[in-house]
């Protein structure tokens, strides 16, 4: 191999690197705007395999393409290529490459879990200024305790929220910003799924069952839970209302809260359900969607 073969491989390596350098900073901006602690962490994680990816997916593109417009011959060409026999180094370097890669990759994924500690305290995650978010601290620095206590019920086809401290039922979930909450959740019948995609969290709702999940907001804001799993006719329209707030807006919405009486909230799957016009033309064949719930503060906008 002489060195203008070997300067040209090097170009080539140092353009495919700065190419899934910029891959991976542009792979932030094509998630939801980083809402948890812990959202960040996942987003590192994905930058990392999507420049990984990038590099591999242009640097197999470009050897395809380099073969095919310099290694061509003519249409009337029969004769046999060139013998060639197994090249043990070349296997071997083939093989051992992507086997570590795989174990790189798992390795920092177990890591990136770790940090994360969904379910435990999470004393060393360092928390990233993204351009257009507002800088953020270490999450040591965020207060661990007292952790903020949520009660989620999840039913066919509605979510509620309960707050056990101040005897609040709501239709929303509201969360202060920078503390840790603990979410206590429980489905009625079948299997749900808590997934807010800002949060990039996700965690399945075992019926008769109490799941455990913890987590940090970091951000101010609306956004939008989702039940994650398919759980039946209505499933698409469970959702709800994810509010980040201030402590202080948090302190008041409670009180305001807590002085409400309990009316039955808003439930699409039980008013589409229950629609007489609809049923005229035709309908299906499904189980009755459970009640409305008694909330005290009722979904917003």
């Amino acid at each position: 191999m002489n060195l203008k073969t070997i300067a040209g491989i090097g170009v080539y390596v140092a353009i495919l690197v700065a190419a899934s350098i910029w891959v991976g900073q542009q792979a932030y901006g094509w998630l939801p705007p980083q809402a948890s602690a812990e959202s960040m962490l996942i987003d590192d994680l994905f930058s990392l395999f999507s420049a990984i990816g990038a590099f591999i997916l242009l640097g197999i593109t470009g050897l395809v393409l380099y073969t095919v417009f310099t290694q061509s011959v003519s249409r009337f060409d029969t004769s046999d290529g060139p013998h060639m026999e197994g090249n043990v180094k070349l296997e071997i370097f083939w093989t051992a490459v992507p086997l570590l890669l795989v174990f790189f990759l798992a390795a920092y994924s177990y890591q990136t879990y770790q940090q994360m500690a969904v379910r435990g305290p999470m004393d060393l995650v360092h928390l990233h200024h993204m351009p257009g978010t507002t800088p953020t601290a270490y999450a040591a620095d965020l207060e661990p305790e007292p952790l903020e206590e949520v009660e989620v019920y999840a039913k066919q086809w509605a979510w509620s929220f309960r707050y056990p401290n101040a005897g609040v039922v709501s239709a929303d979930l509201h969360l202060p910003v920078n503390k840790r909450v603990r979410l206590r959740m429980t489905a009625d019948e079948v299997i749900h799924g808590f997934y807010v995609p800002a949060f990039r969290l996700k965690q399945d709702i075992m019926p008769k069952r109490t799941t455990e999940f913890e987590f940090t907001p970091v951000r101010e804001g609306t956004y939008r839970l989702n039940d994650s799993q398919f759980s039946g006719t209505y499933f698409a329209i469970m959702t709800a209302n994810v509010v980040v707030e201030s402590p202080d807006s948090y302190r008041q919405w409670l009180a305001s809260a807590a002085a409400q009486p309990a009316v039955p909230a808003e439930n699409p799957a039980y008013s589409e359900y229950t629609n007489k016009r609809l049923k005229r033309f035709g309908g299906w064949k499904t189980i009755a969607p459970a009640p409305p719930p008694l909330v005290n503060a009722l979904a917003e906008g």
